[in-house]
């Protein structure tokens, strides 16, 4: 026997045994899920539990009625999977989807409707919404259609950068919105590709992982509003809707239109791991883009929807997810879908991380009370694929549930620190009775996270949901007219000050303290332990023009405008030299917790506080000001952050240093640019060593290092 009748006979399963409506099939194997390339023919396999019966149903590419509709012989299912493997099928130039028939019974969760063409919750592609913005023709009774996607990219010797979570610089962006605006100067603005263009920007930024909101396929025209003032049509421009969770948005690719979407991502992760910046993905796995009753039947609905969805007794659905559904990720099915997305983000694009919204539905029963050992963040925590991605929990959900600090971690998750925000802000502002809590949070909230570790907390100050840093420091109230909800939605506690004026103004010396409280924000979020996140822009002083909820905003209102590179440098040197100073300084990357012990080396503690006078910190509830110096174990500077949110000066007694150092001058957000902060390794030696005049509502640091390398 030759080597390839050899092949042949060992080949059996490329032979099909049945005929159905004129295609020859066979069985397919229930694993994986979705539609496979096999030998011959494409395998699909799909999961129901009650469906009495399933149907494929195929299409020529682009075609609005079927080429085809198998129904799956009863012999093809294996407990709750249907499969079969198709032969001679164009792969390349088909799409798909599926018929479930069943019970139609909302009281005990069932809506089952063989009306409906339904898609893969497994599609790797999907087609139908290929170009931003295009409308759909609505006509069409099948919207979002599966396709079948081969894994045949050239990751060459791309392999995850494995960046120590504590050593992160995470930039949070959109994928659009960051090189929409036309004088973004990219060849293909607002796509994967544009993205790729600008990592030069990224890189001397000093970021080294970026964190992209939602890029799975989503539906940007299923906004019904415009806007009240303009009559211009909104969108879902942020993509918390998703439609399929294994397929790249279509509509982010230049190459959409032509299936590539793939690709095109990811060259750019493939790209971006070759600037050492890591890749998270923003997921969203609290809900669907079904919604409720009154909701389309996409996929989950029509295959199973008692499994997929928290359903009340009395078969409505739970919503703790503020959108109308929530997904019932503590179903056994349901925890392995969403383990081998996960699993596939990661293999098949060399995923990084993820950052998961609403996480805090992650840790809920099938009826929505809270487990305290929930088996999906468990089985997250410890499946081999994911062993070494960053998992970030957004720690709170919009049914009441708030688990900041108390997360169930398995040693493995971090977490958005929203009280890190909130203290933040607060001091910035001026208010009373700040600086304890702020002096917690700085030091890496160990109340929070004594046996986590500092890299447990992802310090934040913006992020896309609210104010950008820039309307922070100049609206006291949020203007959301645009959005065509009546200044309804978008959160109301935003901790905001304004400087003295609501909104533009010509007045210089409130736009000086608008900057310098920008500065202050950067400087503080940079020096404090934990991991630190900037939202996109902040570093130009990007505005919203007051609107903390530009979800359905896709204009000038989000985009990056690249016109303020040049026009806020000064806030963008500032911040560049920032992140570079938190890389020069390992004392501010310690993961672990400060505890006051006096480090050998220097005879200092690792962390000290400071007040007016040295060594004396004012606790009390009037106090504005606080100062903290950091020594590492090593040969390291000792760092010295004196933070001033009152509105008068204050006459700094500087602690005195060992060994020889003096202190250096590295920022003073008081002081004119380009005085305003030196770069790494080139502070300027005080004058006078003792004291420092520190400005109002100003931030200093300082280094306490010898330039004299006899003295180490």
């Amino acid at each position: 026997m030759s080597e390839t009748q050899s092949e042949q006979v060992l080949r059996v399963d490329a032979y099909p045994t049945h005929e159905v409506g004129g295609y020859r099939v066979r069985a397919g194997k229930p694993f994986p899920f979705g539609a496979n390339v096999v030998p011959g023919g494409v395998s699909f396999s799909v999961f129901s539990d009650q469906a009495t019966s399933m149907t494929l149903v195929i299409y020529k590419r682009g075609e609005p009625e079927p080429m085809a509709e198998l129904e799956f012989p009863e012999e093809f299912r294996t407990g709750s999977v249907f499969a079969m493997t198709v032969f001679g099928l164009d792969h390349e130039n088909i799409e798909y989807g599926y018929r479930a028939d069943g019970p139609y019974d909302p009281v005990t969760g069932h809506r089952f409707d063989a009306r409906q063409v339904l898609s893969d919750p497994y599609a790797r592609l999907i087609a139908g919404r290929d170009v931003w913005g295009v409308e759909p023709d609505r006509s069409r009774g099948y919207q979002y259609r599966s396709r079948v996607c081969l894994q045949d990219f050239d990751w060459g010797d791309d392999t995850p950068l494995g960046i120590p979570a504590e050593d992160l610089v995470v930039y949070e962006a959109h994928v659009r919105g960051f090189t929409r605006h036309p004088n973004s100067q990219v060849t293909a603005p607002g796509t994967f590709a544009g993205l790729r263009e600008k990592i030069p920007y990224l890189k001397e930024l000093g970021i080294n992982c970026i964190e992209l909101l939602p890029v799975f396929e989503f539906d940007e025209s299923d906004n019904p509003r415009s806007n009240p003032e303009t009559g211009e049509r909104l969108f879902d421009y942020w993509g918390y809707n998703t439609v399929s969770f294994f397929a790249p948005k279509a509509g982010y690719a230049a190459t959409g239109r032509y299936g590539m979407q793939g690709d095109e991502f990811r060259t750019l992760i493939k790209d971006l791991h070759a600037a050492g910046i890591e890749v998270i993905l923003d997921v969203v796995f609290n809900h669907t883009a079904e919604g409720n009753e009154q909701g389309p039947t996409i996929s989950f609905k029509g295959l199973d929807n008692a499994t997929y969805y928290m359903l009340t007794p009395e078969g409505y659905y739970f919503n703790f997810s503020g959108t109308g559904n929530t997904v019932n990720c503590n179903h056994p099915v349901v925890r392995n879908y969403v383990l081998d997305c996960l699993r596939h983000w990661v293999a098949d694009y060399h995923i990084d991380g993820f950052r998961f919204d609403l996480a805090a539905i992650l840790g809920r029963a099938l009826d929505g009370t809270p487990l305290p050992n929930p088996p999906l963040l468990e089985l997250l925590a410890y499946d081999p694929v994911l062993r070494h991605t960053k998992l970030i929990a957004e720690a709170w959900d919009a049914g009441g549930l708030y688990e900041v600090g108390n997360f169930p971690a398995y040693g493995r998750w971090a977490e958005w620190n929203g009280k890190y925000r909130d203290t933040v802000r607060r001091f910035l502002k001026g208010d009373a009775g700040v600086t304890g809590e702020l002096a917690t949070r700085i030091a890496g909230s160990p109340d929070l996270y004594s046996s986590r570790g500092t890299a447990a907390s992802v310090n934040f100050l913006t992020a896309h949901d609210g104010f950008t840093l820039a309307d922070l420091v100049s609206y006291n109230d949020k203007r959301n007219d645009a959005n065509g909800e009546n200044n309804n939605d978008g959160a109301n506690d935003n901790n905001s000050w304004n400087c003295g004026a609501e909104g533009p103004t010509e007045d210089p010396e409130i736009n000086a303290l608008r900057t310098r409280q920008m500065k202050n924000a950067i400087a503080i979020l940079f020096t404090s332990q934990g991991i630190p996140m900037l939202l996109s822009g902040d570093e130009v002083a990007r505005t919203q023009q007051g609107n903390n909820n530009t979800y359905c905003q896709d204009n000038e209102l989000s985009w990056f405008d690249w016109d303020q590179v040049d026009d806020n440098a000064e806030l963008l040197r500032f911040t560049r030299e920032m992140i570079a100073f938190r890389k020069h300084h390992r004392e501010l990357r310690s993961t672990a917790h400060p505890t006051g012990q006096v480090r050998e080396n220097l005879g200092l503690p690792d962390i000290s506080w400071h007040g007016e006078r040295a060594w004396q910190p004012d606790w009390s509830s009037e106090s504005r000001l606080i100062a903290v110096a950091r020594c590492g174990t090593g040969d390291d500077d000792v760092v010295y952050v004196a933070m001033n949110a009152h509105w008068e000066s204050h006459d700094l007694e500087l602690p005195a240093l060992p060994g020889g150092r003096s202190w250096h001058l590295f920022a003073d957000t008081g002081a004119e640019a380009p005085h305003d902060i030196r770069t790494p390794g080139g502070e300027q030696e005080l004058d006078n060593a003792g004291k420092y005049l520190i400005g109002p509502r100003s931030v200093v640091i300082l280094v306490g290092r010898t330039d004299d390398p006899e003295m180490l």
